[in-house]
């Protein structure tokens, strides 16, 4: 297959991934909740600050395989992959919604720790993808 992919091919790469990347958010969402409680998961986002972290990481695992190993394909990979299933995947306008319920309940300080940890962990995940594909790569 050639670098260039048609807009069709493109958008059916990022479709492909998205619908894949949401079904993996569903799934996790409802695995946290059986695991945590409903009462655990309500109280605190558990399940969107994962996916955020986890889809972090596997960000900066693709970027850093696709930065040292890009190929014909990698436009396609990163089409499906990055845009698609991992956009599908994570969550960042739910931690948006979430982040302004937790203000609106009168949670300042929970809002805070939240937005900090999200932040800070998913840049973490970043990197450590980043440094694992340079040192496996």
């Amino acid at each position: 297959m050639s670098a260039a992919l048609s807009p069709f091919a493109a958008s059916l790469n990022v479709a492909i991934g998205g619908g894949v990347g949401a079904l993996l958010r569903y799934q996790l969402g409802r695995g946290m909740t059986h695991w945590l409680g409903p009462q655990v998961v309500t109280a605190f986002p558990w399940a969107t600050l994962a996916v955020n972290v986890v889809g972090s990481m596997a960000m900066g695992l693709l970027a850093g395989w696709l930065a040292r190993h890009g190929s014909a394909q990698g436009e396609q990979l990163r089409l499906l992959l990055g845009v698609g299933l991992l956009g599908g995947f994570t969550t960042f306008s739910a931690f948006s919604l979430e982040l302004m319920l937790l203000i609106e309940r009168g949670q300042p300080a929970t809002a805070l720790g939240y937005a900090a940890i999200s932040v800070l962990a998913g840049l973490i995940g970043l990197y450590l993808g980043l440094i694992v594909m340079r040192i496996v790569g």
